[in-house]
Formats: structure tokens, sequence, C-alpha cells
């Protein structure tokens, strides 16, 4: 197990998201032992009847070891998109503890397994390398940080630890439903190449990682004010997009594929219903969109003048100094 990435938490403030299961009860412990302060949070979807034991479970914990805990209830039929309902709900709530209580950083149990079903998954449908990468050991996530220190470490040595040191956790039964992809996946590609290559996708993994950090250090930001980012434009279709893709992500919006072409094509677009992105002749402008917002004459004309984008002015408008961002692309 890779205990060395445990070093990149460098924050006092830590939220871990919790289930009870392998991944989360192994990193419980593994926090502990590393001697990381952290607190926990738990969604119960109430879709699986052993739901209320691993709740209790992790109250269990957070009593025995001195730590708060966050959990939300809500009920989520199997349902289409199942998945990812469960994942905007389990964020979103993520998402209002780190605001309410300021944390500095969410915690997950992401482990190689996942990884590599995600890479999978994304690679069997058409996508980037920002896409197939996405389980990184330190992302930024809105405000906060996210950490992902069991990425490089397989179940099977998760689960080996759990039972060596005598430590309860839950199998989930709902893996074993083929109908969600994930566990389509794990069962017919994920597990069985982990079992035979493990050191090999985790070096794999590492080397393409380096690469797309080499990538994004050659993005140029140019200017950024609350959630306005403004980037140089590469003349790059594919390298532009991967500016947009990392941008959104830290917003927490993943594009599809028919997204990224229909940016590429018009230039400016909505997306999602909530961030604009404008793509010019030497800029790309990312910022949340703001339709009912009036403008003055005067402002509009000094947008005209300097070529702000139009949705993006809004925005401007009511959140910023036009003059700071002049300063940086006059």
């Amino acid at each position: 197990m890779q205990t060395k990435n445990f070093e990149v938490i460098n924050t006092k403030r830590n939220l871990l998201g919790f289930s009870g299961g392998v991944d989360s009860s192994a990193l419980f412990f593994l926090l502990l032992e590393k001697k990381i302060p952290f607190d926990l949070a738990i969604v119960d979807y109430n879709f699986r009847k052993e739901s209320k034991e691993e709740v209790a479970y992790a109250k269990e914990l957070a009593k025995k070891y001195n730590k708060k805990i966050y959990l939300k209830e809500v009920v989520l039929d199997n349902t289409s998109n199942f998945e990812k309902k469960a994942r905007d709900i389990r964020y979103n709530f993520f998402d209002e503890i780190i605001e309410a209580n300021s944390y500095e950083a969410l915690i997950t149990a992401h482990q190689l397994n996942d990884k590599l079903e995600w890479f999978l998954m994304q690679f069997t449908k058409g996508a980037g390398l920002n896409e197939l990468l996405s389980f990184e050991l330190q992302s930024k996530r809105k405000d906060y940080k996210v950490f992902k220190p069991l990425i490089n470490s397989s179940r099977q040595t998760l689960e080996n630890y759990l039972n060596e040191n005598n430590i309860k956790y839950f199998i989930d039964s709902s893996n074993e439903d083929e109908n969600f992809k994930r566990n389509y996946f794990r069962k017919h590609f994920s597990n069985a190449l982990i079992n035979e290559f493990e050191e090999g996708i985790s070096n794999s993994f590492e080397y393409l990682e380096e690469d797309l950090k080499s990538l994004k250090n050659s993005i140029s930001l140019i200017f950024k004010e609350k959630d306005l980012e403004v980037y140089k434009n590469t003349n790059d279709d594919n390298l532009n997009i991967k500016i947009i893709d990392e941008s959104l992500k830290k917003r927490g919006i993943l594009l599809t594929k028919k997204q990224r072409d229909e940016i590429l094509i018009q230039k400016e677009l909505v997306v999602s219903h909530k961030i604009v992105i404008s793509i010019l002749d030497t800029y790309i402008y990312i910022c949340p969109y703001l339709k009912d917002t009036i403008l003055t004459k005067e402002f509009k004309e000094i947008c005209r003048i300097n070529k702000i984008p139009n949705k993006v002015r809004f925005y401007i408008f009511e959140y910023l100094e036009i003059e700071k961002l002049l300063e940086k692309i006059d």
C-alpha cells in the first residue's frame, strides 16, 4: 500500500466522505494512524436495507474517536442514472458542509480499481486525456482541495489491511447489480486486470498524470478573480478544450463530447444553464452566467470597445471592477 500519498494532505480541517465499505473504512483507520485530523460525512440513500447499519457504524466510530459526523438522509430509488444522481447529492452535501464549517479539504476513498473502472468507462465512450484521468491524488473543487490518498492502492490491498487488523467493514450488495455500468466494468474487466497487472497499471497512470501535469503547466491563465477566469487562446482547439475541461471540472461540471464539440463550433455557449464559455481570437473567458442583470449604457460601451463577450458582461458588471480586468487584457 502506497502510504506515501498521505504526505500530500497538508490541511488541518478535513472532511472524510465515509460509507462504511472496504475503502472508506480502511481510509478512516489509515488517517488515524497518520494522525491526520478529519471529521465524517455520510449519505443514506435508503436504497439498501443494510444502509442503516452502516450509518450506525459511522456514528459509533465518530463517538469512539471524537469526530464530528454529518448525515444526510434521502430516498433514492433504483431509477435511471442512479449513480449520477447519487454522486450529485453526495457532492452537493459535501459542498454545503465544507462551506458552512470552513473545512479546507475533502478526503475521499477512491482507489486503483475505481480509477481503472472510470478510465475504461470513459475510454469506451470516447474521451480525452483530461476525462480519462479524472481521479487524481490531489485536485481542487470550488474553493477547497480534494485528496484521494488511496488512489494507487487496489481494493484487495485495502481489504487485506482491514482483515489483518480485525477492522469491521460492510460489503455493498448493490455492487453485484450489473444494471449499474460501473459494476459491469468492474466484474468483467477492471478487477481481472488489476489482479494480474496491478503494478504496471499503477505505473502507467503515474506516467500519464505526469504528462497531463506538463500539459497543464503550459496553460496561460491571464486573469482570475472570484469565479471569472481568462486564459490565453492557444490557437489549438484540442488544448483550448482541455483548458475549459479543467476549469469546469473544478466547478463540478464534466463536459460531454457533444458539449465540447458545440463549444468549439459556437465559440460562446452556456453549459448546464450555469457557466458561460466564450472563445475569442485572443482569450478564453469562463464564468457563471447571469441572464437577468441589467447593464448600464456606459458599461455596455466599455465592453464593446474592449471586446468583452456578451454573456460574460453580466457577471463582470455584478461582481468585478472592470478596470482590473482591462489592465490584464489590454
